[in-house]
């Protein structure tokens, strides 16, 4: 893995969202990006990753894109590419941007896979007690049992003291915009980011039927690419 910087922005705190359950971390950082305008300041790149290059707007996507909001001193990493047994690496190359800027603070976003239509429980990890009664008083539970998986438990083993993770329920496997939009709630509480809530729900759900879009296309081109290797061998 490789990480490609243009600019070297001193002690941010990072978020880093990746295509997990419900796509509520890519929902959350695409947003971001948006909302806050967020300038593309570099990348994380590595040949392992799938050879598909996303098209939005006319525009190349990177798959693994590292942007920058400067009012807040915020570096949020994009994920568009499936990074299925690469989270070690990918886990060492966020630890490693965080070295290098001096980053105060990583955020990890994910969603929790729950059957109940109705809940959107959140819940919260961190090794420090002064956040601890923060986040319990934006009502949000300790997470105090579960399973940790993907880019967001390498990180939780290799550098807890310095993570903030945040939790939420979805039911819906592919795309859960309104998870996102309470994830971001939490943001704005935590980080003052001022948003305007009346026309987030809207934007979060125009994203996640782009990212949707684009996500299925890659999935269906990544079986094309398999399948024409296997006729190669048969």
């Amino acid at each position: 893995m490789q990480i490609e910087l243009t600019e070297k922005p001193k002690n941010p705190i990072i978020i880093e969202g990746f295509p997990g359950f419900g796509l509520v971390g890519t929902i959350t950082t695409e947003f971001l990006i948006k909302h806050l305008n967020a300038k593309m300041i570099g990348k994380i790149w590595s040949e392992e990753l799938l050879p598909i290059a996303a098209v939005h707007e006319s525009k190349i996507v990177e798959p693994l894109g590292i942007f920058y909001d400067k009012k807040h001193n915020i570096v949020i990493i994009h994920a568009l590419s499936a990074v299925r047994g690469l989270e070690w690496k990918i886990s060492n190359s966020i630890i490693e941007l965080s070295d290098m800027l001096k980053a105060k603070e990583i955020i990890s976003l994910e969603a929790i896979g729950t059957e109940d239509q109705d809940g959107m429980k959140t819940f919260y990890f961190t090794m420090q007690d002064p956040k601890k009664k923060m986040f319990d008083s934006y009502g949000l539970a300790p997470l105090k049992e579960g399973m940790v998986m993907g880019v967001t438990g390498a990180l939780l083993l290799k550098k807890k003291e310095m993570i903030s993770a945040f939790f939420i329920e979805s039911h819906i496997g592919l795309g859960d915009s309104k998870a996102a939009a309470k994830i971001i709630e939490i943001l704005d509480k935590y980080l003052g980011l001022k948003i305007d809530f009346q026309p987030l729900l809207k934007a979060a759900k125009e994203f996640e039927e782009t990212l949707k879009g684009i996500l299925e296309k890659g999935q269906k081109a990544a079986v094309q690419k398999q399948r024409r290797e296997l006729s190669y061998l048969g």
